[in-house]
């Protein structure tokens, strides 16, 4: 058998490669970049994807990597080399650096999910889904636009707002309340394992998870 196989012909520009048996993934957390962002809701995808990397031995400190628009850790976790990344362009220009890594590694669109907040989805809940609506998230609407839709998501709940008028855009730039704040330890680890489950099992479950204990 030849060591790389080609995949069949798609509408997709991306030449995908298959080597041996070897299965590249890639995670993408969402967020913004910038100090000003940190620890706000719409940085969640940052902080579960940074706390998925902390928990891996086998994955490596994150690095700049200018000519791909993101800072990135990889690694090779069991039988599959992970790669993680956060990208630098702000969360409407995220597509740019998902692209730029997917042509560069040749990464089948069903070995990729994108960490991210669910306004829709209340605080406390986890969903998983391949393929989809953007659901309003920019963050989405652009990777969606750059590598079409049947990637996976983890989809974090910071709903519902409070106050019901403030506006969105300005309810996901807030930080977490100090009762949520509270929970993050138990949401980072959910995702965990859910990005755990991911990468060895192949398959990312359509279905809802809880968090808060």
């Amino acid at each position: 058998m030849a060591l790389f196989q080609r995949r069949p012909q798609t509408s997709n520009p991306v030449n995908y490669v298959t080597v041996g048996l070897n299965k590249v993934i890639l995670l993408v957390g969402l967020g913004n970049p910038g100090k000003e962002y940190d620890q706000t809701r719409h940085n969640i995808g940052f902080d579960c994807l940074d706390a998925f990397v902390d928990a891996q031995s086998e994955m490596e400190p994150w690095m700049a990597k200018k000519d791909l628009k993101c800072l990135m850790s990889s690694g090779r976790l069991g039988e599959t080399k992970v790669i993680a990344i956060k990208p630098t362009t702000f969360m409407n220009l995220s597509g740019e650096a998902v692209q730029e890594v997917v042509h560069f590694y040749k990464i089948q669109p069903d070995h990729i999910v994108a960490v991210h907040d669910e306004l829709d989805i209340d605080f406390g809940q986890i969903r998983m889904r391949v393929g989809g609506s953007s659901a309003g998230h920019n963050g989405i609407k652009s990777v969606t636009q750059h590598i079409g839709e049947n990637y996976g998501r983890v989809r974090i709940g910071i709903g519902p707002k409070k106050p019901a008028r403030i506006k969105s855009e300005d309810f996901v730039l807030q930080k977490f309340s100090s009762d949520e704040q509270e929970q993050l330890k138990n949401l980072k680890q959910e995702v965990n394992a859910v990005l755990s489950e991911y990468v060895y099992g192949g398959e990312l479950p359509n279905e809802t998870r809880s968090f808060v204990v």
